[in-house]
């Protein structure tokens, strides 16, 4: 009879397990249908209620002259080992000097940190990447090209030992989870508008205004449809992420150019398959920056990260600040990032 209920027992809780996972993904790619329908509905009305409106796609053969200012840095190139990838990246200051490393988001590149690169070379090497799958990086085609693991192993192998790492949106994203996995490689954690993963997660689940604000992740499921939303007329979509009242940027002079539409959706495309983290605390010293107009995450996961760091910790809320605080109050987040390098451990402790 023990047996019996025993067995019993392990099939109910095997049963209730597969339950929560059908659960889990129906509701994921129920949101999915959702978003697409909206997307639809969205196309629909600018192509055949709105007839003026056409499909444009725009080629420039001739980079803007910025990405070649000589005072960003100079365009270098990098293969890694493990992964046989070629990576661009901007560097500027001094070879022998501290390197802070610069990793950008979505949909943006290298030039997101042009502010910090003419900021920061004076006292350290700076470099900031183009991340796989943007720029002139290498873009690899699979899905499963983007997982977690490979774009954190992708910054361990650039080639250096010890760094100040800095990170914002998805670039914050790995960083975080570089500084969990490679403690002894971060001197010091600057994250930009990028919750800590679990804090992320958890309040997601806890929180509907926060799913909706992530609806996004869920569009960017469906393979093809994002990239045609995305790039038609003249990636109109894009475009209003850094220029609209509600997303944009509060500067003038605003600029955009948007990489390989399909190597960025990648990211969000391993989002819900990804292995949890095994440890999610950080041992480097952390400084959190947030803008406090962002749209896309609430403000109340800021404080939140607290609870996962296990050195000093910084928070700044930037007045009036975007999503893209980098670029929107460069002056304020560049004083804020010196501040906090010169707290607590000399320079001595940034070489590489």
């Amino acid at each position: 009879m023990a047996r019996v209920l025993h067995n019993l027992l392990l099939f109910l809780i095997r049963l209730a397990q597969k339950i929560r996972v059908l659960g889990y993904w129906s509701l994921i790619y129920g949101y999915c249908a959702l978003c697409t329908i909206v997307a639809l509905l969205k196309l629909w009305w600018n192509i055949i209620l709105r007839p003026t409106t056409t499909f444009q796609w725009v080629i420039r053969e001739t980079p803007p002259a910025c990405l070649n200012d000589t005072s960003l840095g100079t365009h270098c190139y990098v293969r890694i080992k493990e992964s046989g990838l070629r990576f661009h990246y901007v560097a500027a200051g001094e070879r022998g000097k501290p390197l802070m490393l610069f990793l950008h988001g979505f949909p943006e590149f290298w030039f997101s940190w042009r502010y910090q690169l003419r900021e920061f070379k004076s006292e350290f090497r700076v470099v900031a990447i183009d991340m796989r799958g943007y720029g002139e990086s290498d873009l690899p085609l699979s899905t499963e090209s983007y997982r977690f693991e490979y774009l954190v192993t992708d910054v361990k192998d650039i080639g250096y030992n010890r760094c100040c790492l800095v990170g914002h949106d998805w670039g914050g994203t790995i960083a975080w989870l570089f500084a969990i996995h490679y403690p002894e490689m971060v001197t010091k954690l600057i994250v930009l508008n990028c919750p800590h993963p679990s804090v992320f997660t958890d309040y997601a689940l806890r929180h509907p205004s926060q799913l909706l604000k992530s609806s996004h992740f869920f569009f960017f499921q469906l393979p093809r449809f994002p990239e045609l939303m995305l790039s038609i007329n003249d990636f109109k979509a894009l475009k209003a992420l850094f220029t609209s009242r509600s997303t944009g940027i509060g500067r003038k002079g605003r600029w955009l150019t948007p990489g390989a539409l399909t190597g960025a959706l990648n990211y969000y495309r391993n989002v819900f398959s990804s292995l949890p983290l095994s440890q999610n605390h950080v041992r480097s010293p952390v400084l959190l920056l947030w803008g406090e107009r962002d749209t896309f995450l609430e403000q109340e996961m800021a404080e939140a990260c607290r609870l996962y760091i296990r050195n000093h910790f910084r928070l700044n809320i930037i007045s009036g600040a975007s999503h893209w605080l980098q670029q929107d109050q460069p002056d304020i987040v560049n004083t804020l990032i010196w501040t906090f390098l010169k707290e607590g451990e000399g320079r001595k402790s940034y070489r590489n």
